[in-house]
């Protein structure tokens, strides 16, 4: 049923972000909604039911931290915890917190207008509803507009097709199947052992050759859990300490200054560990290109032990960007698959997509047969998600045409010309670079402090300058041109990865608690950059 209803403040997405919000504003006592277009809360962990999908923090901080209660009452079986889990987790929270009454399910946001005279926003639903708000808060996620690749032929395939940000509820059963798949980058890689392990042939295109770090993933043990739930307070304080929101810190030590033997244990180390601590091995593998090779030529030579076909591990090798200046994946024996008779790895750098037929994909070279495709091509990030709710400011502005040239924020925040509009995580903020849940504590404490203080004092509107908005634009540029980020041409960080869109560093890469510190400072200096009434 439509409805047109007003509310102090609409939040739009019911995944980590909007959850919390929701329940910030409750303990505020300002009335609220949050419209969600799933039939469920889980945002990033409700779509992405792809084969092997599962968090690359560890389970135990990819976690709230708010409350204790909820720290103490939660175990988690993996170390990684899988899609499934992490959406049990989700919906606990939801329950928990009585956060269901105030969400509203298959409600798709299609529009948000300013009206400058009445000081609120009206957001419409595909439903044909309309809600009124003082504030509006969005919390869509940085990953949540698929990018489908426009190759041609895609109707005419005779077989099924996925994306793997919008797989299907019901399992996908590839048994007998020659599959396909499409990208190599964070989910290719979790799928890709998956798929190989179920299916009669799989068929990679590859773009881009990958470093991924194994994950050494297994069930989690009741003394590790324990233990964990005794010292969660230190392991929240090291998280907000750290530069990614990780509960661990980057070592001071630089990998140029330690003997040849002494860096290769090193790193041998944090192999076998597994995980993203092998980015925090040295001080500088993002910063110095010399110490990033060390680490690249390392990844390398373990490819190179690991894939028994001379020929195809060579293929393999990222050879355009260093370790970790896209994002970092860790895997499940993702190299070791194209050990496995039924597993063909294209390069399509070298013999490009053509287009696709009705019984397969045609390269320049030949055309492969498949019964399945699945795209694993990633999103529009950051920017993508917050573009398709058609987003209209002050004097008919759109949010379109703000970031026609790339996307404009006050510390991720706000965007001038887009009063009482707050973005959770959004472009100019750490995100992204960062363990989400603690990005996305932190954003949404400040935004709730913000409108306890506009609630206190009487004020209905607040809004970034664009001298704010400009010059934090220009400290998230120097941010990255202080790390080697910039120089993965190819990284969605820029955008590169989806046809005409601005080629600008996205993410805030100067840190989580260099961040979250000038957050705080903004505020006790009375919201600088920001015109409250």
């Amino acid at each position: 049923m439509a409805e047109d209803q007003t509310v102090d403040v609409v939040v739009v997405g019911a995944g980590f972000a909007g959850l919390y919000m929701l329940r910030q504003l409750h303990r505020l006592g300002l009335s609220a909604v949050v419209l969600e277009a799933a039939d469920g809360v889980g945002g990033t962990w409700y779509w992405n039911r792809y084969p092997g999908a599962r968090c690359d923090s560890e389970s135990y901080y990819y976690s709230y931290s708010f409350d204790e209660d909820l720290q103490q009452e939660w175990t988690w079986s993996e170390r990684y915890a899988g899609q499934a889990e992490i959406l049990r987790y989700l919906d606990h929270v939801a329950d928990r917190f009585d956060l269901r009454r105030d969400i509203r399910l298959n409600t798709r946001v299609t529009a948000a207008r300013w009206d400058d005279t009445a000081g609120t926003w009206t957001v419409d639903t595909e439903q044909g509803g309309s809600w009124s708000a003082r504030w509006m808060v969005t919390a869509v996620g940085c990953l949540s507009s698929a990018n489908v690749p426009d190759i041609p032929g895609l109707d005419s395939f005779g077989g099924d097709w996925y994306h793997t940000g919008q797989w299907p509820h019901e399992k996908v059963d590839f048994t007998g199947k020659r599959v396909g798949i499409v990208g190599t980058g964070s989910t290719g890689i979790q799928a890709i052992p998956v798929v190989a392990a179920e299916a009669e042939h799989l068929t990679v295109f590859q773009r881009t050759p990958n470093y991924s770090i194994p994950a050494r993933n297994g069930p989690m043990p009741p003394e590790v859990s324990d233990r964990i739930k005794q010292e969660y307070a230190d392991i929240r304080a090291v998280q907000r300490a750290s530069t990614n929101g990780h509960p661990f810190l980057i070592s001071p030590t630089s990998a140029l200054s330690v003997a040849d033997d002494v860096r290769s244990a090193t790193y041998e180390d944090a192999w076998e560990f597994g995980g993203l601590r092998f980015r925090a091995a040295y001080s500088d593998l993002l910063s110095d290109q010399a110490a990033n090779d060390t680490a690249s030529d390392f990844i390398r030579d373990k490819i190179r032990e690991v894939v028994k076909d001379a020929e195809v591990a060579e293929r393999l090798l990222p050879d355009d960007h260093g370790f970790a200046t896209k994002r970092p994946p860790i895997d499940t024996q993702y190299f070791e698959t194209y050990n496995r008779d039924n597993v063909t790895l294209v390069d399509v750098r070298s013999t490009p997509i053509q287009e696709i037929t009705a019984t397969g994909m045609r390269t320049t070279e030949q055309e492969y047969p498949l019964d399945c495709i699945v795209f694993a091509t990633g999103f529009d990030a950051l920017t993508g998600p917050l573009l398709r709710m058609n987003i209209q400011g002050r004097d008919g502005t759109t949010l379109r045409d703000h970031w026609a040239e790339g996307p404009k924020t006050y510390l991720g925040l706000q965007v001038a010309g887009f009063p009482n509009m707050f973005t959770i995580t959004g472009p100019g903020s750490p995100s992204v670079l960062t363990n989400m849940p603690t990005c996305i504590e932190q954003h949404v404490d400040w935004i709730t402090d913000v409108l306890e203080h506009a609630r206190d004092g009487g004020l209905t509107r607040i809004e970034t300058t664009e001298a704010a908005e400009r010059e934090w634009g220009e400290e998230v540029q120097r941010a990255a041109d202080r790390t080697l980020l910039p120089r993965a041409a190819t990284s969605w960080y820029l955008g590169a990865n989806v046809p005409g869109k601005p080629r600008v560093f996205m993410p805030y890469a100067g840190g989580m608690a260099s961040y979250a510190g000038t957050c705080t400072d903004v505020a006790k200096d009375g919201y600088r950059g920001f015109v409250m009434a």
